[in-house]
């Protein structure tokens, strides 16, 4: 009850001054969101070319049509950064505004465990809550305060609490991988089924002349199984197709309800593909680049057709860019760890991201599917430094020249490998971050190897 209580106050103090000149916003001025969320398809896996420097920024031979619409009409951001490799921390972030190591939610309740534990059987890898708190403020209660309707349909995977509890009007319920009938592959009837919904709630609100904020959450096909988590290929993902069918018909819903020039569209995923993500090393459950830059794809009012905007953006960042386009002006820093990149939408994907601080960190301190290990990383300009726990020596690469992390900067520039580390140790322990225990497997003379271009390597050392 206490906790209740405390996160009401916190609600009202956001909320206090939300609007600079008016104590109330009308309903007609205030924009509509829309989040469509994929799951596991990285930055090359449709046929929209993310990076207008880069042709390898896109798939080859798959077809999203709906996504090249949606790209037409708005903004391609070349350096869209998922805030987690593995899907349930990532949708924490996107929700909170706050990253996995603040949430203590850097894991999901599956994935692989031999590696996770020593010769006793005892775990060396933090365990890490699944449950998203419902003392946290997410982005559909900041905006349910301010008159807004919300919805999320599909994918929930954020524990066994209604999406309801955490500010949603309406929802499919605490869904998993396998959706309201719990099947190996709910798609391509979920997907539709899930659309359809969302396009409802849309009409309802359009006829009530209500603004509304709607996230749909797409659902992967389980292992094994067509577009799973086995599959070899972006080209090949069933997934990545069946949203942009159903992207199409959300489009059409929004045009046909003339509510185009008042809702923001957003399109992005969890992480990247669980398999090959040309032209960067490692996929899901890694934090190269393979695992963690996604499509990022924002239309809306103010936003330039056909921009592509190199500027840093991340799951973080949705939440308070959306508060600031619905008139919330004051959010407490304390609270979010994203900024707002609602002036680079409104100038063409030039400006910044009014963050806190500079770097972007992520936190994966789990034996998964990256033969390094646990590891961390941390982005700042066009940095990169990776710390792997086993070894404890860190990685350094320059992703502006060389976003396939082929080429270790760290002994050409120790001084700033030294001074990255430090600071990305110093956030984990001012966030109480989980940390993994030392492997005693671990033998540094049997070094590991990674694929380039693809996920996982064949491991030389600590099988």
């Amino acid at each position: 009850m206490k906790l209740r209580i405390l996160k009401q106050i916190l609600l009202l103090s956001l909320c206090t001054g939300f609007v600079e000149a008016h104590p109330c916003l009308a309903a007609s001025r205030q924009p509509n969101f829309i989040i469509v969320l994929g799951e596991g398809a990285g930055w090359s896996s449709t046929s929209v070319q993310m990076d207008d420097r880069n042709p390898a920024s896109k798939s080859s031979s798959v077809r999203t049509p709906n996504l090249e619409r949606l790209a037409r009409s708005g903004m391609r951001f070349s350096d869209g950064y998922a805030a987690s490799p593995r899907c349930t921390p990532s949708r924490a972030a996107l929700l909170t505004g706050k990253t996995p190591a603040r949430l203590q939610m850097t894991f999901v309740n599956e994935g692989r465990r031999d590696n996770g534990s020593d010769m006793n059987g005892r775990v060396i890898t933090p365990s890490a809550s699944t449950e998203l708190p419902t003392t946290e403020i997410t982005i559909a209660e900041l905006l349910k305060r301010t008159g807004y309707a919300t919805a999320h349909f599909g994918k929930w995977h954020l524990g066994r609490v209604s999406p309801c509890q955490h500010g949603f009007d309406e929802s499919d319920g605490a869904t998993g991988n396998g959706g309201p009938e719990n099947v190996a592959t709910p798609n391509p009837k979920q997907a539709l089924a899930m659309t359809a919904r969302g396009i409802d709630f849309i009409q309802r609100q359009s006829k009530a002349g209500k603004p509304f904020y709607l996230q749909l959450s797409h659902y992967p096909n389980q292992p094994g199984k067509a577009g799973g988590q086995n599959r070899a290929a972006p080209e090949t993902d069933e997934d990545t197709l069946v949203v942009d069918r159903t992207l199409g018909q959300l489009l059409d819903a929004v045009e046909r309800l003339q509510l185009t020039s008042s809702t923001y569209i957003l399109y992005t995923t969890d992480h990247g593909t669980p398999g090959r993500n040309p032209p960067f090393t490692g996929g899901k459950g890694t934090v190269w680049e393979g695992g963690l830059r996604v499509p990022f794809i924002v239309a809306g009012p103010g936003v330039k057709s056909g921009a592509c905007s190199h500027i840093r953006v991340t799951a973080l960042d949705i939440l308070p860019t959306f508060a600031e386009l619905a008139g919330i002006r004051e959010l407490s820093p304390a609270l979010l760890e994203g900024g707002s990149f609602a002036g680079v939408l409104k100038n063409a994907g030039l400006g910044e991201v009014k963050r806190k601080q500079s770097d972007f960190i992520v936190h994966f301190p789990h034996y998964d599917k990256d033969f390094i290990g646990p590891a961390s990383a941390i982005y700042d300009g066009h940095f990169k430094l990776i710390h792997p726990y086993e070894t404890g020596t860190a990685k350094l690469f320059d992703i502006a020249s060389d976003a396939g992390e082929r080429h270790d900067l760290a002994a050409e520039k120790p001084e700033t490998a030294k001074e990255l580390d430090a600071r990305l140790l110093a956030y984990l322990k001012t966030v109480n971050a989980q940390m993994p225990s030392p492997n005693p497997r671990y033998d540094s003379s049997k070094p590991t190897e990674l694929k380039r271009g693809g996920g996982r390597g064949k491991r030389k050392n600590n099988q």
